[in-house]
């Protein structure tokens, strides 16, 4: 039997959010030491990046170290949208409003998650991430704003 990232990002949708208030996600405070940060770094900053890293790291993955979700560019081999499967790509979305730079910038807004799928006839591309609605979930993104694809393993 052969386990992707996928498979196990699924297990958190549903199981995996922020906690209001003082308290802290712990799982998400690890996922944030696999980045370079203390274990009492907050749940409330962005932390899609550092989910994935600590998936990776679990997974025995590579992984980007940083908590910035652009640094995933520079992580695994590039691919086409068309090859894209919900196993181990990873997909880099631009975040923001108004006119973002490309991928040639990693110090930039940005999203990262896991790839999904495509819904609304390929005009939207499906993320399994964490920090989507301070959980982990899947949502959808129009296809003009992923950065790069691409594939761990």
């Amino acid at each position: 039997m052969t386990i992707t990232l996928f498979d196990l990002g699924q297990r958190f949708v549903g199981e995996l959010r922020e906690i209001p208030g003082p308290q802290h996600d712990p799982f998400i405070q690890f996922c944030f030491t696999k980045c370079g940060y203390g274990p009492d770094t907050p749940d409330e900053i962005a932390w899609c990046a550092a989910w994935l890293n600590g998936l990776c790291w679990l997974h025995r993955y590579p992984r980007s170290k940083s908590a910035a979700a652009r640094s995933w560019l520079t992580v695994g081999r590039p691919i086409a949208l068309e090859e894209a499967r919900a196993e181990n790509d990873v997909v880099i979305l631009r975040r923001g409003s108004g006119v973002q730079p490309g991928p040639d910038v990693l110090k930039a807004p940005g999203h990262v998650g896991l790839f999904a799928g495509l819904e609304d006839q390929g005009r939207r591309v499906l993320v399994l991430a964490g920090n989507q609605g301070n959980a982990v979930s899947i949502q959808a993104f129009p296809v003009d704003q992923i950065l790069g694809i691409r594939r761990l393993a």
